[in-house]
């Protein structure tokens, strides 16, 4: 009988969205007869791992990206900071080397790892961003990112490939791909369910501090001030599930997969950052919505820019949040479910096999 092959799964650790995206992609290769070894760090990691107590998996250096309490200086921020992602890159690098040579892997899907690839094995890597928005650098830090793709044997972008028809807009539809591009449909580990509408209002935090917490808090002082039954996800994976009262409001620290799925479908209106997964989820799920994105994430700001402006969900600036902004939601069509194939695994996974 011939070996399972194994392939390493590795999602970026910036806040939860690459890890939970990377979800489906587990299961399906699991149901397609495939061992899998999970790699990331921080709190990505410790998720995967109760999401999938059964598989092996590695810890990896960190990218350590944490966003500055003042959004317009994060370009900035991140430039100090590439010295410190090149390291990283570079250890990531060694790891797969390493893992290689021992013949514990036969492929890899690296969800925007840079170093996480070898020449030796069929490597995927996973982003929505062929286009890197960075304000006045953006085509810069665009060909910089293609570049490092270029290094992988394929790129899936979870989205559809239709130009007009698609959640990611001008982020992942270049009028010229340089490298092998796969578009896989739209991403989600949930599924609609025609459920009572028990909450009000559900937020759903998450992303790197200390703008995760600033968002918190502001959220907490506005929300307190309804009436409405509202629920908020605080985004913070930790050993145990952890539930608050605060006024009008109930907390979790997080929630795994089914659980999350159940809430969502259980809420009439979520506010969230307008993070690319997000967005996918709620999409499946077919939602009405709120979106603040995280103040100088020029990807989150033009999503949430683009969605409002196809009257599909209202947004604003962090600052500019208040409880009446949530009575424009009646007037937007919301996140209606894309006609689409579901994603083929088979010829997906076809790399892995030498088709």
């Amino acid at each position: 009988m011939l070996k399972k092959k194994t392939i390493l799964v590795a999602p970026l650790h910036w806040g939860l969205g690459h890890a939970t995206r990377c979800i489906p992609i587990i299961k399906a290769l699991l149901e397609h007869n495939y061992d899998v070894l999970l790699a990331s760090d921080g709190p990505a990691l410790l998720l995967l791992q109760k999401e999938f107590p059964e598989l092996e998996s590695l810890e990896l250096p960190s990218y350590n990206i944490t966003y500055p309490k003042d959004g317009k200086y994060f370009k900035w921020k991140m430039l100090l900071k590439l010295p410190r992602i090149q390291q990283t890159i570079s250890a990531e690098k060694c790891i797969v080397k390493q893992l290689f040579a021992a013949e514990k892997i036969d492929g890899i899907i690296s969800d925007n790892r840079f170093g996480i690839r070898n020449s030796k094995i069929p490597c995927v890597f996973i982003t929505h961003q062929l286009h890197v928005l960075s304000g006045s650098t953006s085509y810069f830090s665009s060909k910089i990112h293609q570049k490092i793709i270029k290094k992988f044997d394929v790129c899936w972008v979870p989205d559809t490939d239709d130009v007009v028809m698609n959640l990611s807009g001008k982020l992942g539809h270049l009028n010229h791909e340089p490298f092998p591009v796969k578009y896989i449909g739209v991403l989600s580990r949930m599924k609609k369910k025609e459920i009572p509408k028990t909450i009000d209002i559900l937020a759903l935090i998450s992303g790197p501090e200390p703008q995760r917490t600033i968002f918190e808090e502001k959220l907490k002082a506005t929300l307190k001030k309804s009436e409405k039954k509202v629920l908020i996800v605080r985004g913070i994976v930790e050993g145990e599930q952890k539930w608050q009262n605060f006024e009008n409001i109930k907390t979790i620290n997080f929630l795994l997969s089914d659980e999350l799925e159940d809430t969502i479908n259980k809420s009439k209106v979520v506010i969230s950052r307008s993070g690319y997964t997000t967005i996918m989820d709620l999409t499946m799920l077919e939602k009405q919505a709120f979106f603040i994105p995280t103040p100088g994430q020029y990807e989150q700001e033009y999503l949430a820019k683009r969605l409002k402006n196809l009257g599909i969900v209202p947004s604003c600036k962090q600052d500019k949040f208040k409880l009446k902004k949530l009575e424009k939601i009646v007037v937007y069509k919301g996140l209606k479910s894309l006609s689409q194939k579901p994603v083929d695994f088979n010829e997906l996974f076809s790399i892995f096999e030498g088709e």
